[in-house]
């Protein structure tokens, strides 16, 4: 059996690997993710099963440029796993840097991502994403 933890370490490896396919792997058919902020951000709003999972990565993935995202502390409970950590990006379609903490919340089921809840500075994301 693989740890709420591990699954969640093997999510974040192949995001760095900027690899959707292997993230898709690791997400339950039913997974739910939720990332909130205002419209002008990308990727923001609330992700229901595999497919509208992967267009939520896609988009992540082509919105910005990764220049940092470090996590820094797993913290497992049972089913659940939170990370914290910082990240800075760039967005693409203006050029404008992203750097904040983050929060991540996570729910594992059958080993895979059941639930992603991201939390971070989301007035500094909007201001990148404005015009």
């Amino acid at each position: 059996m693989i740890a709420p933890i591990d699954v969640t370490k093997n999510v974040f490896a192949a995001f760095g690997a900027a690899d959707v396919d292997t993230i898709v792997q690791w997400l339950h058919p039913n997974v739910r993710i939720e990332f909130y902020g205002p419209a002008v951000i990308p990727y923001a709003g609330t992700y229901n099963g595999l497919e509208q999972a992967r267009g939520f990565f896609e988009t992540v993935l082509s919105s910005v440029d990764i220049h940092q995202f470090d996590p820094e502390e797993f913290i497992c409970e049972g089913d659940k796993v939170v990370v914290t950590g910082h990240l800075r990006l760039t967005a693409r379609s203006t050029g404008k840097q992203i750097e904040s903490d983050f929060v991540h919340v996570i729910s594992v089921a059958d080993e895979k991502w059941l639930l992603f809840r991201d939390f971070m500075n989301t007035v500094e994301a909007a201001k990148a994403f404005s015009a």
